[in-house]
């Protein structure tokens, strides 16, 4: 009987504290108001409901007043589930929204957009064009030049070859060796002569020196 006592006093104080605005009042607020403060009251409010069913006899007012707590979290987190849901598919939509926009207005930028002044000589290049020009006029005329270079040198080594093969060049050769080996012999008959003129004047002098 006077655990039962106790259960019934320990109720009416509770009630008394939802009256004043104690931790209870937390779970009478929106779920979207609730605060840090709010969330740790409403759990000491179920803890200690769940002690006091434990430790003293099961009071019916105590059990449904403990489920009422728990229906009434339940539905809490239910509507911010919800809301998150909504939130994040409106920021979604939002940022679709920008998306668009922008690209919009990437649009009307590139087609407001001045076309620089040209002169004569100049002109516009994109360079997203795999056809696009990638050497300057000089550097052409530069290619162009030794190009024709090559050309020339190839046609005298053409030239040249077919000289070969006609035999004219291996003609001029055994005509230069001919020369060649005529100069060698007149000047080995030369110095020979030399050679004779040098002895008999000094039989000459050996005489004339008796």
């Amino acid at each position: 009987m006077e655990r039962g006592r106790e259960g019934e006093e320990e109720l009416e104080e509770e009630e008394e504290e939802d009256e004043d605005g104690g931790p209870e009042s937390a779970l009478e607020k929106s779920p979207f108001q609730l605060t840090a403060t709010d969330v740790y009251d409403i759990s000491s409010v179920v803890g200690r409901d769940l002690l006091q069913l434990r430790a003293g006899p099961q009071l019916p007012a105590a059990r449904a007043r403990l489920q009422f707590r728990i229906v009434r979290v339940l539905e809490m987190l239910e509507a911010l589930v919800s809301e998150s849901s909504v939130a994040e598919e409106q920021l979604r939509r939002e940022r679709d929204s920008l998306r668009r926009e922008l690209e919009q207005l990437r649009a009307a930028a590139r087609g407001s957009a001045p076309q620089p002044s040209l002169g004569p000589d100049q002109m516009v290049i994109d360079l997203t064009d795999p056809n696009r020009p990638r050497f300057t006029l000089q550097e052409l005329r530069d290619v162009l030049q030794e190009r024709n270079q090559l050309k020339a040198q190839l046609l005298v080594v053409q030239e040249e070859l077919q000289c070969y093969k006609s035999g004219i060049i291996s003609q001029k050769r055994d005509q230069t060796e001919e020369l060649e080996k005529e100069a060698r012999g007149s000047s080995a008959g030369t110095s020979k002569d030399s050679e004779e003129k040098t002895i008999i004047k000094r039989l000459f002098s050996f005489k004339h020196g008796k």
